[in-house]
């Protein structure tokens, strides 16, 4: 075997690199990512797509199977294959011609199935779920043999034909491996391979009575398609010697090297498809793609890119060892990816009236102001000026705070691109609320600067009252308050929702220009954050956009203070 440098590789990456240099499995390799489609895909599923269609990527002579584990179809649906689909695909990954579903092999693995039997490696049996749980042992204690462990090759058989043929209710039998009642591996004590299941398939209708369980599947699925390393997460290593024990008992062609890596824990969030599901039937979210939700259907929806996803996903890398990603590495990866393309808007969330007094009521202009602090090549743009403008009204404090820099009666500020202002007066309503601010302004500082040195340490953004688009901004912010919603077995973990993770603001003020924006576009409000247009809800009629992520992580602020 030729030498090769492993020093920059993860134990994944290694193991293959080292295969693939000593010519194992004829120097092919094939990966596949095999979800069932019971739920949408999370940020968890993320990492094992990135990582599988990834490393294919990487070998000229890498490919990576897309293939849907759907053996239960009480549990599934189309809409869920089609989700997944295209999550896979708006992630930048294409499979090609691999498309595969383990329906696919409902045959082989029948015929499989039977062969074991005739083997005397499975057997069918009749105990009841309750009664095969009190046969399994503990832990501590090892397994009893069913009482129907010993039928003679020509019952299983008949019994099995009959299950195929629907002669039987569901639950009345189960068809089991023989394995090992006393094995110190829970797994290998006899586990089910197929039970009854008189349910309509998707794809096959209503052709199977009997549906393969997952770990008999799974193991098959990948030999029949001869996939080379099939990569799964921790979980699934208490798993390995039943899926090992398929393949060596049947003498399957290809035999498959499962290496488990540690699945993602992400801080303020639930990483399971059950209570995801949970949040969506129950009404705590507004479905699947809720930009709470750290699915990637709600990502995308709350503007997160496949870039900013697949780079999170290589920065927290490969571990052998369970942890815990805190939330902030994944939203500075979605910092770091607008930050540098996102061109710049002005948007006032809070307005509060600005009368220039001085200005020329009738007067209107428009000034130049640049879409990108840093990239000239995202060129410039006319934003209109007049009398009246918003500015937000946490820009404006009628009796400053120590440190506040921003506008306060008799102070001069600056407006972003447009002229120094100075607070005249402050209009209030019968109730004391300030409803207005009456200024004035100095023509020779058009363009934010002034033409006699003078310096002003606050900037404002704002936009014209007279031009400006009327929109509803939704505020997100972490769905769970709680670090780990998940650590107190005694507490459900919806009780640990973030009251404050969605704030409707109407009637915000944005500029003009935003009238244009489409699903497709990012943008940095300045001052305020990144937001994109809503592509479930939001239209040029309807301007409605959701932020993406704060300029800055507050949350880390929050727990340093």
């Amino acid at each position: 075997m030729t030498d090769i440098d492993t020093s920059n590789l993860d134990f994944i990456r290694t193991i293959v690199a080292k295969d693939l240099a000593a010519g194992k499995n004829d120097g092919r390799l094939v990966t596949r990512f095999p979800p069932e489609p019971n739920g949408y895909l999370h940020i968890g599923h993320a990492k094992s797509i990135c990582l599988n269609f990834g490393l294919a990527q990487e070998y000229p002579q890498g490919v990576c199977h897309m293939r849907f584990d759907d053996t239960n179809p009480e549990k599934e649906e189309v809409e869920y294959i089609d989700s997944i689909l295209a999550d896979v695909k708006w992630l930048g990954f294409d499979w090609g011609d691999n498309l595969f579903y383990a329906s696919d092999y409902f045959d082989q693995l029948h015929d499989y199935a039977v062969e074991l039997i005739k083997m005397g490696k499975a057997y069918v049996c009749s105990l009841s779920g309750e009664e095969m749980r009190q046969y399994r042992g503990t832990l501590k204690e090892p397994g009893r043999e069913s009482p129907y462990r010993n039928r003679s090759v020509e019952e299983n058989l008949d019994l099995f034909r009959r299950m195929k043929d629907g002669e039987f209710a569901d639950g009345t039998y189960v068809l089991r491996a023989k394995i090992d009642m006393a094995a110190p591996n829970i797994n290998l004590r006899d586990p089910i391979i197929y039970r009854i299941r008189k349910v309509h398939h998707h794809r096959t209708g209503d052709k199977w009575c009997i549906y393969p369980m997952y770990d008999y599947t799974h193991c098959l699925s990948d030999a029949i398609e001869k996939v080379t390393h099939s990569l799964c997460t921790l979980e699934f290593a208490d798993h390995r010697p039943l899926y090992d024990w398929f393949l060596d008992t049947l003498q399957t062609p290809c035999h498959p090297q499962q290496i488990e890596f540690a699945r993602l824990n992400l801080n303020f969030t639930v990483m399971s498809k059950r209570k995801l599901m949970q949040l969506v039937q129950e009404g705590f979210v507004s479905g699947w793609d809720d930009p709470r939700m750290l699915t990637i259907s709600g990502l995308r929806r709350r503007g997160y890119t496949p870039a900013a996803i697949r780079n999170f996903c290589a920065t927290i890398g490969l571990a052998k060892r369970e942890s815990r990603i805190d939330m902030g590495v994944l939203e500075n990866a979605i910092r770091d990816d607008l930050n540098d393309r996102a061109p710049r808007r002005l948007a006032v969330l809070k307005p509060l009236k600005v009368v220039i007094t001085n200005y020329p009521e009738e007067k209107e202009e428009e000034l130049e102001i640049a879409n990108h602090p840093k990239d000239a090549s995202l060129g410039s743009r006319m934003i209109p000026f007049c009398r009246e403008i918003y500015i937000d009204r946490d820009d404006f404090m009628e009796e400053p705070a120590k440190k506040f820099f921003r506008l306060a009666p008799g102070r001069e500020v600056r407006l972003r691109a447009a002229y120094f202002i100075t607070c005249q007066e402050v209009i209030k309503d019968n109730s004391g609320e300030i409803i207005e601010l009456r200024c004035s302004y100095d023509p020779a500082s058009r363009g934010g600067s002034s033409p006699d040195g003078r310096k002003v340490k606050g900037t404002l953004h704002w936009v014209s009252a007279r031009h400006a688009l009327d929109a509803e901004i939704r505020l997100y912010d972490r769905l769970f308050n709680k670090e780990n919603p998940e650590d107190d077995p005694e507490v459900d973990f919806k009780e640990n929702i973030n009251p404050e993770s969605l704030q409707i603001l109407s009637h915000c003020k944005l500029e003009p220009a935003l009238a244009q924006a489409t699903a497709n576009d990012h943008f940095q409000f300045e001052r305020v954050g990144f937001f994109c247009l809503d592509r479930k809800e939001g239209s040029p009629k309807r301007p409605l956009f959701n932020r993406t992520v704060t300029l800055r992580d507050t949350w880390a602020k929050l727990v340093k203070r």
